[in-house]
């Protein structure tokens, strides 16, 4: 896949050193993967959640952390969105945002 936001990772990492080994490791996994279907991710992320227009909310470091994306299968391009601690993840609405 091709990953956009990359610069987003890189930026939360600095504020929140522990979280760095594991968004290096997903972005890397990302770029290494080649997801055609929600299911593609579901087999490599079981814990990944789905939402409307294709975006995927992932787990990171023992759920410590959430990374969102949107995903664009035909194109093979994953958009990070939004990359933040759990408690201000549930303090957004991804739900409803666009």
């Amino acid at each position: 896949m091709k990953v956009i936001g990359k610069d987003k990772l890189e930026k939360f990492f600095k504020k929140h050193a522990d979280s760095k080994s594991a968004l290096i490791a997903w972005h890397r996994d990302a770029i290494d993967s080649s997801w055609n279907t929600p299911q593609d991710i579901k087999n490599r992320y079981r814990s990944a959640n789905f939402l409307s227009d294709n975006k995927v909310i992932f787990n990171i470091k023992g759920n410590n952390y959430r990374l969102v994306i949107r995903v664009r299968y035909q194109n093979g391009i994953a958009v990070i969105l939004w990359v933040g601690t759990h408690a201000e993840y549930n303090k957004e609405n991804f739900r409803s945002k666009k």
